[in-house]
């Protein structure tokens, strides 16, 4: 074979032209198409098998595309299962070490001592810089995949898929759990429903106030058996409150054994307690749970880099009262105006009531979910997906199956671009201290079971 034949194979190593030409060649083919400077000037068995390599990781990409704009939910399955996610960190443990080989034998192909003097260093940079980052590219997405297979695990229960309700939608409750050291036990001072259309994805959520009275449940619950008229509204009950929230808190500490199969089937006595008075409320089946600690709720928060509002109204900071029930004065406020906050002011955007009301709150919160949802994306939630999934896997909990993760996660994309209605049951159109349970379901009816040519209300 002639030197004019193959000059990359057999250059003229006399010529520092040439040889600097051929090294810059071969370290931007490597990294354009691994594989291809060994194939090219190297060892050739090595150059094959990293082109196979190459090749079948293209395949590969082109194969997840199109499951994820053909198939989105096989694809969302695929990449949220414990399976899927091992099966991406190997191959990207696979894929870091051949490019580091593939890296390191195209510097020595190079022949730097051959090349203009100039050029030793610019290449050699340039060589190096792409390995570390092809092969650094690869030991992140590892680092990622096993991170998530972790966090999915420690958060998503186990279980097989559950269908929507006779409806066609998925009843989800959300509540914001708070323990204070002001009170005896947990209560969940913020408790919505959100009844997502499992075809379309658009959502209903549905604000249910903490002071909530007589509430009903059930013939099913074993709560209907001592509250038949309604929770508390008889005899009182058993904690200081007879509140909506106070349920969990009823459950959990004095009679827990009301729910025996809870804590093996993901969940807890206060939970289940809270899911049949919410069913009682709203008339839904509630099939999945998630309540989220909201003094971890700041750690998501700042883990995602904070959340942007646009504040209305002044929203005081420090106001309440301390240990021994003293009220503690107002340290600081949240400003009208657009505001970025981070983890500790969104928490006190969320919980301050002081010189408001609990309704005020709520929307506060309402507010909160919405930017939230529309705000985080996968790219900032992948950049900084260590974080998030520590703090995540510490502040949420949930019975909602691993296996369904992949359906949800297609959905919310598709909830994501549809505005989300909202039902309060909240004055003046609803009395929370003299509840009309009959309004409530008409008004929850109302937006929930739709004709399927009606669009919902925007509120």
């Amino acid at each position: 074979m002639s030197l004019a034949a193959s000059p990359i194979r057999f250059p003229d190593t006399t010529s520092r032209e040439v040889m600097t030409r051929r090294g810059w060649w071969l370290v931007v083919l490597n990294l354009l198409v691994p594989g291809s400077a060994q194939s090219l000037a190297g060892n050739r068995r090595l150059g094959r098998f990293g082109l196979r390599a190459t090749l079948v990781l293209w395949g590969l990409a082109l194969l997840a595309i199109v499951a994820w704009l053909a198939w989105p939910t096989v694809f969302y399955t695929a990449v949220t299962s414990t399976l899927g996610l091992w099966a991406i960190a190997l191959a990207a443990v696979f894929y870091a070490v051949l490019w580091v080989i593939l890296g390191l034998d195209t510097l020595r192909l190079v022949r730097l001592v051959k090349a203009k003097p100039s050029a030793r260093a610019l290449i050699a940079a340039f060589g190096v810089a792409a390995m570390v980052f092809v092969a650094g590219s690869a030991a992140y997405g590892a680092v990622i995949a096993t991170t998530a297979s972790g966090f999915l695990s420690a958060v998503f229960a186990s279980g097989p898929p559950v269908p929507p309700d006779e409806n066609g939608r998925y009843n989800i409750m959300l509540l914001g759990g708070d323990a204070g050291p002001d009170r005896e036990g947990m209560r969940p001072d913020s408790v919505n429903v959100v009844s997502i259309d499992a075809t379309t994805g658009q959502a209903v959520t549905i604000g249910l106030p903490r002071n909530l009275e007589d509430v009903p449940f059930p013939e099913s619950s074993p709560l209907y058996d001592v509250y038949p008229e309604g929770y508390g509204a008889i005899d009182g009950c058993e904690v200081d409150a007879c509140m909506l929230n106070s349920i969990y808190t009823e459950v959990e500490l004095k009679s827990p054994e009301m729910y025996p199969d809870a804590d093996a089937n993901g969940s807890e006595p206060g939970i289940e307690a809270m899911r049949d008075a919410v069913e009682g409320i709203t008339g839904l089946d509630i099939q999945y749970y998630v309540i989220i600690d909201m003094q971890g709720f700041a750690d998501l928060v700042d883990a995602l880099g904070g959340v942007t509002i646009d504040v209305a109204d002044r929203v005081p900071m420090g106001a309440g009262h301390d240990e021994d029930g003293e009220p503690v004065e107002i340290t600081e406020w949240i400003e009208p105006g657009t505001q970025v906050l981070d983890g500790y002011h969104a928490l006190w955007y969320a919980r301050s009531r002081y010189e408001t009301s609990d309704y005020d709150r709520m929307a506060r919160q309402a507010e909160l979910q919405d930017a939230i949802l529309h705000q985080f994306n996968p790219a900032n939630v992948l950049s900084k997906f260590q974080a998030v999934a520590t703090a995540g896997a510490q502040v949420v909990k949930t019975d909602i199956p691993q296996s369904m993760l992949g359906y949800f996660v297609d959905l919310a994309s598709k909830t994501k671009e549809l505005p989300v209605v909202r039902v309060a049951l909240v004055p003046p159109d609803f009395d929370p201290e003299e509840p009309d349970w009959a309004y409530a379901r008409e008004l929850i009816d109302a937006q929930v079971l739709l004709p399927e040519t009606e669009e919902p209300a925007a509120g």
